[in-house]
């Protein structure tokens, strides 16, 4: 099996499918788009790893292969789409999710590392055709009951899946009121996980329509958000019915000092949203608001392109930092934690 993550959070997510009893990780790698982090689940298991919120996609794996087998498309397509590994795949995807087996209507999806050898369209249209001869009952089609992925995860590696999960792993569910920007549940998820085992209040004073407060929440944390965005207060309302959420500047909370456990945040970028003053002016003010409020021994998680150290209080020290990207923007995971 394998699952795909948002780019940067590969090593999060192995981390996160170790924890499931009955799931053993093995390789971890990326497509150039999204990270992918291969394992093992016993058959009777194969529907556990939906449960991990930092993965946006599983899979049931039929093959693999190496360009240095023989590089030409029509090769590594008969090499991928092994009938004996289709058949047990199917058998675990009937049983974790409703797959007729009579006509069944499908789609190739190809992501490739480098197209000097051939295009992905050519390999696509081999998978199609090698699918094709060995079901001939089925179709294609777009949308389609079934997705089979091809992924070159590393340099000359290829891996061939049938999709288990669907759109609501992806989306954990969808949100109520959507948002410009709105930031992926798996890199919520991802953020949320870095704060610690849940203990107490998480805050997200930039809560935006409260991505980071489902998560949080959903992993065990009583959530509170803020925003200075009124139509992002509605949102969030409507969105996190069971945390609390208020109208406020995030350079002025109205909170005591070390009344939250963490505090975990996806700050302006510029991008979308933009904030009123110079950003390293702004960072330097949120930042000391973050560290006043958070308790001694607290984490403090923050999502932005850059955290220059002149805008970190004395309080705040460094833990970790996770590269990822973000709606194509290059961006950070930062890790603080709040001393005594």
């Amino acid at each position: 099996m394998f699952a795909a993550t948002a780019s940067g959070l590969g090593r999060l997510a192995r981390q996160e499918l170790a924890d499931i009893p009955a799931v053993t990780v093995g390789d971890l790698g990326s497509d150039g788009r999204s990270d992918i982090v291969l394992f093992d689940a016993a058959p009777a298991h194969a529907a556990d790893p939906l449960t991990a919120r930092l993965s946006e996609d599983v899979f049931v794996e039929v093959g693999r292969t190496l360009r240095s087998d023989g590089d030409r498309a029509q090769w590594i397509a008969r090499r991928l789409w092994r009938p004996q590994r289709v058949q047990q795949a199917l058998a675990n995807l009937r049983t974790a999710r409703r797959l007729g087996r009579g006509s069944v209507t499908f789609r190739v999806i190809v992501r490739v590392l480098q197209e000097r050898s051939f295009p992905r369209t050519e390999l696509r249209r081999h998978l199609t055709q090698a699918v094709a001869h060995d079901q001939p009952t089925w179709r294609v089609d777009d949308p389609a009951q079934l997705e089979i992925w091809v992924v070159e995860y590393s340099h000359g590696r290829f891996l061939a899946g049938l999709r288990l999960s669907d759109a609501t792993m992806r989306q954990h569910g969808g949100r109520s009121v959507e948002r410009t920007g709105a930031l992926r549940p798996a890199v919520a998820a991802a953020m949320v996980r870095l704060a610690g085992s849940p203990d107490g209040v998480l805050l997200d004073p930039c809560c935006g329509s409260g991505t980071i407060l489902t998560e949080a929440i959903e992993q065990g944390w009583t959530a509170t958000g803020s925003d200075i965005d009124r139509e992002a207060v509605r949102a969030a309302g409507h969105n996190v019915p069971r945390a609390t959420v208020s109208h406020a500047d995030a350079r002025s909370l109205d909170l005591p000092a070390g009344s939250v456990s963490a505090c975990v945040s996806n700050l302006p970028f510029g991008r979308q949203f933009d904030v009123d003053e110079d950003m390293t002016t702004w960072l330097t003010t949120v930042l000391g608001e973050i560290s006043r409020v958070t308790r001694p021994g607290g984490r403090v998680v923050l999502l932005a392109p850059k955290l220059p150290r002149s805008t970190l209080p004395p309080q705040l020290h460094l833990e970790r930092r996770h590269p990822v990207r973000v709606l194509g923007t290059p961006a950070t995971i930062w890790t603080c934690v709040r001393s005594g």
